[in-house]
């Protein structure tokens, strides 16, 4: 029977389908740390206070890019080059999604409206991400060689969703409730395309790792379009709502380690 825990069951048991899927995750992982150490040294003057929330943010992304790699070198593997069209992260940037790295680059500090793109383009991918790691922790937390690791970073990811929520409605009722919102919206309909279109390259790759038949493929294939219809229809409302959370304050410590 094709489930979502099936699958990832056969993705963990075949080391070279296992290797690229921990190689895509930590690229993006990584990716996401260099963004966020970036946006921390430049946040504007009257944002300090944001500054140690973002460092925590970009060190959780460092240490589960770490994890990822050490998942790997667990199992005696070593990482492989993350095909273009899988590369989650690059792939928004190009579509102008969250603040561009030439931006980044420059040592010009940044603005509130910056601010206001950065947290909403974390809201709904973190909101992405949180989903992710929870389907993973819900069929894997006991599992002895990814289980800590999925349960940490569900944990994180859990609390990068709710800095976000906090955070912008912080800035809503500052006066940028307009401009969050339609932020919001523009990043939540460019990520579900850009989700539906990295899901059919990673598909496709783990197809041919792991000799899927045809038919198979196309069902997978099928299933994602199925997804992405839900979520252009109504599901991409989910990632723009605000809500106070129940977990305050959530990135106002230290980072947890992963030994």
């Amino acid at each position: 029977m094709l489930s979502a825990r099936s699958l990832f069951q056969e993705i963990l048991d075949n080391d070279e389908s296992f290797r690229l899927f921990c190689s895509i995750a930590a690229s993006g992982e990584s990716q996401g740390g260099w963004e966020n150490a970036r946006i921390a040294a430049l946040v504007p003057r009257g944002e300090r206070d944001l500054a140690p929330k973002i460092t925590r943010h970009g060190a959780d992304e460092d240490k589960h890019g770490r994890i990822f790699h050490a998942l790997l070198r667990k199992r005696g593997l070593t990482p492989v080059a993350v095909p273009a069209d899988t590369d989650y992260t690059m792939i928004l940037e190009r579509h102008g999604i969250g603040l561009a790295h030439d931006r980044l680059r420059a040592d010009r500090p940044l603005t509130v409206p910056d601010i206001v793109t950065y947290l909403s383009h974390s809201r709904v991918t973190e909101q992405r991400a949180a989903e992710q790691m929870e389907l993973l922790r819900r069929y894997f937390a006991d599992h002895p060689d990814v289980g800590r690791a999925v349960c940490m970073i569900s944990g994180d990811e859990d609390n990068h969703l709710a800095y976000c929520h906090e955070e912008l409605l912080r800035l809503a009722a500052a006066g940028h409730g307009r401009a969050i919102q339609r932020t919001l919206r523009a990043c939540a309909l460019a990520e579900i395309r850009v989700y539906r279109d990295v899901s059919l390259a990673v598909m496709a790759h783990m197809g041919r790792i792991l000799g899927w038949s045809r038919a198979r493929s196309a069902l997978l294939a099928l299933g994602i379009h199925a997804v992405y219809g839900y979520e252009r229809a109504a599901g991409w409302r989910r990632m723009v709502r605000l809500r106070m959370p129940a977990r305050r304050n959530a990135l106002g410590g230290p980072a947890a380690e992963f030994a």
